[in-house]
């Protein structure tokens, strides 16, 4: 009855008004308060670099990094110098100077008046330089980043420490992108191959797998392929560099392989590299890059990329003259790709792929003879010769024979009486065509294995948590034996106390 009561006084059709609490706009915080919490993160990021140097731990170096892209777009002169007043004890220090030349400012600091020491934790002192080379890089101005980098780089060599690997790798890499700023690539190569000799012989993980990436750099941009091909068949590239750093020196390895015709390779080193870098908007311009060359080269080795790879928006608009040029190369259409590439020259050409792109005419003419052979069982030279564009029959004759000879075509060619005659299309599971897409399908399901073994990680430590447990169960063990002799324990002692 009461519940029935309850029923009867609930009222019908109305509902509990629920107050919701209304969204409070956030209050935009003042530049001095954006300075304090800039200034919070760069102390704390020395202590960060305190704990690497004393732990020899590089994770803490590697997460101070993490965060130096979400904290170069924050950084003023004004933060940088008070960063300085906390770093060093004294303006007297050789990189406080050196910092304070560079941005214009006459600042008189000492925390320690009387410290008669003007010693900083490397770590720091690198890190602080390091917030300086990528302020002055966001200013814009080439030739006094160029200048501060060449006094900067004599400070890093005077170095070395392990814990430094990876701040000493990042301050090359912007070092490298000065010099590529101020067009003196060449300039610096001899500096650069001292120091990956050097980062060797120092077993330097970090710094070997960086210079050998803008080494890398540096011939493709001055058109030193050769130069380049040796590096990687001679270089030893680590295994255990940073994934960022693997990821662009794949996409090298990729162009590289593409320009000296090595497809295959070229493809899987594009699809590791892909595979490596971010998956986000960051990452987007890399990205793009990397499908971009990688749609040419499947062009290239006679494959067409799928529709959907065009239709996701981080490539959407950056692949569109790419699509263009896939729907000419598909259906075989000379005169449409030509007009594909004039339109998009200089498109191409940006990019880097126009020399690439060049190759595929021969791969749309095969396509083209493809199509026909496919069409009609018996077609004459001159008529391939018209729809394809070509300068006489001879050539048509010549480009079906190599087409037969490669294995894109099944035909045969009459030379008296001037047609092609195309054979019975076979069961494609008599050919090896499936045995090798099995093949290549299993390889690439090894290696993916593979590398997902090494990239796991384990707690720190662990093995030692395992080792206690297993000497506390042989102390159990002993302690249970002893007793048994002694006869503390009965046999009726046991698993039967519930029967």
């Amino acid at each position: 009855m009461a519940a029935e009561d309850l029923k009867e006084k609930e009222p019908k059709g109305e509902k509990m008004d629920v107050d919701t609490p209304e969204k409070i706009p956030e209050k935009e915080k003042s530049p001095e308060e954006i300075a304090a919490l800039v200034l919070s993160d760069i102390k704390q990021n020395f202590g960060f670099l305190e704990k690497a140097a004393i732990n020899f731990e590089p994770r803490f170096s590697m997460r101070v990094l993490r965060g130096l892209g979400a904290l170069r777009r924050r950084l003023t002169s004004d933060i940088i110098v008070r960063a300085l007043e906390a770093a060093y004890t004294s303006m007297e220090h050789e990189s406080a100077k050196l910092i304070l030349k560079y941005l214009g400012k006459d600042v008189s600091f000492s925390t320690e008046a009387d410290s008669p020491s003007l010693t900083v934790l490397p770590e720091i002192d690198i890190y602080v330089l390091l917030l300086v080379q990528v302020y002055l890089l966001d200013q814009g101005d080439a030739a006094k980043l160029d200048a501060f980098n060449d006094e900067v780089i004599n400070v890093l060599r005077t170095y070395n420490r392990r814990t430094l690997d990876a701040l000493a790798a990042k301050m090359w890499f912007y070092y490298a992108h000065s010099k590529e700023l101020n067009h003196k690539l060449i300039e610096i190569r001899p500096l650069l191959l001292g120091v990956l000799r050097t980062a060797t012989l120092r077993h330097d993980t970090e710094t070997r797998a960086m210079i050998m990436t803008l080494l890398l750099r540096n011939y493709l941009n001055t058109q030193a392929i050769s130069q380049a091909h040796q590096l990687v068949l001679k270089g030893d590239f680590p295994d255990t560099a940073a994934t960022s750093v693997v990821a662009r020196y794949l996409y090298y390895v990729g162009r590289i392989n593409a320009i000296q015709l090595d497809y295959t390779a070229a493809n899987e080193s594009l699809i590791g590299a892909i595979r490596k870098a971010p998956q986000t908007t960051h990452a987007a311009g890399f990205l793009q890059s990397a499908q971009k060359l990688k749609v040419i080269i499947e062009l290239l080795m006679g494959d067409i990329p799928e529709r959907s790879l065009f239709r996701e928006p981080m490539y959407k608009n950056a692949l569109r003259p790419y699509m263009d040029l896939v729907q000419a190369v598909r259906i075989g259409d000379v005169p449409q790709f030509s007009e594909t590439i004039a339109k998009y020259r200089d498109t191409f050409k940006k990019d880097g792929t126009y020399m690439l792109i060049l190759r595929l005419r021969q791969n749309v003419i095969k396509t083209g003879i493809r199509m026909m052979s496919l069409s009609y069982a018996k077609i004459s030279l001159r008529d391939i010769c018209i729809r394809l564009h070509l300068d006489s029959e001879e050539s048509a004759e010549y480009i079906v024979a190599k087409a037969i000879r490669d294995g894109v075509i099944e035909a045969t060619i009459d030379h008296e009486k001037g047609f092609m005659q195309s054979k019975e299309i076979l069961d494609i599971y008599s050919t090896q065509e499936p045995n090798v897409a099995f093949h290549e399908r299993i390889k690439f399901c090894i290696s993916l294995h593979n590398e997902s073994v090494k990239a796991m990680r384990y707690p720190m430590n662990q093995h030692r948590v395992e080792l206690k447990n297993v000497e506390e169960a042989r102390e159990r063990e002993k302690e249970l034996a002893t007793e048994i002799q002694e006869g503390d324990i009965e046999d009726d002692d046991g698993d039967f106390d519930g029967l």
